[in-house]
């Protein structure tokens, strides 16, 4: 029996209709992206992955309400997209801590912006806490930024993110800027985070392994200018996923086949010409 559209409306966060973005230049309009569409379901962890300037931040941006597209539709829980919010937490590559604020300080910004008028100090304390706690920095929560880790940095943005009970998590890239041991660590325990959470995410990645580690979906864009969706990938792998035990995985490296087939043969020229 196939899906209605009521039961799809039902169970979707996002819905992307016919969304496209440019940006005015001196020599007429650049186009960015064009006919995007896409549903995302609720608990669904979705990655965005291509070439630089296909246009993957810029969707994510779209998304967060930092810009505004020049045509079609976005609807977060039904309703339409108009500038950021509460409802959407963000988690950029680079952290974007207070560095004058304490690890809960920080968290503690965000969650009095979003709960200071209907919550008392020691209910905001209370989420301030659990927040630090579910990335394991309760130990660290009156260091400054200066005083720990890019990798503790990050755990701090994910923990300000998720305490304002986003009904979407958007990450731009966050392990982009750290080393290898320390971004695994960090996949392991997003992984381990979203599925105590059921937390929606949308993330843009460079990374292929780790877009299958990861995702339920990926979702492959054209290469830029004009760039769109070019094939949408399910990845049917049984959680929690080990990476040991992946590694050998038939299933996942078939996926990850899929995907660096996209990349590097139907939308490589881009690697070609920059050779």
């Amino acid at each position: 029996m196939s899906t209605t559209a009521a039961e799809t409306r039902a169970t979707r966060t996002l819905h992307i209709e016919d969304v496209g973005m440019s940006f005015p230049t001196p020599r007429g309009p650049f186009v960015a992206l064009r006919n995007i569409n896409l549903d995302i379901r609720r608990g669904e962890f979705v990655t965005l992955i291509g070439h630089s300037g296909c246009g993957k931040s810029t969707l994510l941006n779209l998304v967060a309400g930092l810009t505004t597209p020049t045509s079609g539709l976005m609807l977060l829980e039904e309703r339409e997209l108009r500038g950021p919010g509460p409802d959407r937490g963000v988690v950029f590559q680079n952290h974007s801590l207070l560095p004058w604020l304490s690890c809960y300080g920080n968290v503690h910004l965000a969650v009095e912006r979003v709960f200071g008028e209907c919550e008392t100090k020691a209910q905001l304390r209370e989420r301030c806490l659990a927040a630090l706690e579910l990335v394991g920095l309760t130990h660290s929560k009156d260091k400054k930024p200066g005083e720990i880790s890019g990798g503790m940095k990050q755990r701090v943005g994910i923990a300000r993110a998720l305490a304002m009970q986003p009904k979407m998590l958007l990450m731009d890239e966050p392990f982009g800027a750290l080393d290898a041991l320390t971004r695994a660590k960090l996949q392991d325990e997003l992984t381990a985070i979203v599925a105590r959470t059921g937390a929606t995410v949308l993330m843009v990645t460079h990374d292929v392994d780790e877009a299958v580690l990861l995702s339920d979906r990926i979702v492959m864009l054209t290469n830029g200018p004009a760039a769109t969706i070019g094939e949408i990938l399910r990845v049917d792998l049984p959680r929690p996923r080990l990476r040991l035990a992946l590694a050998e995985d038939p299933h996942y490296v078939q996926c990850r086949k899929e995907v660096l087939d996209f990349l590097y043969t139907r939308q490589g020229h881009v690697e070609k010409a920059a050779a």
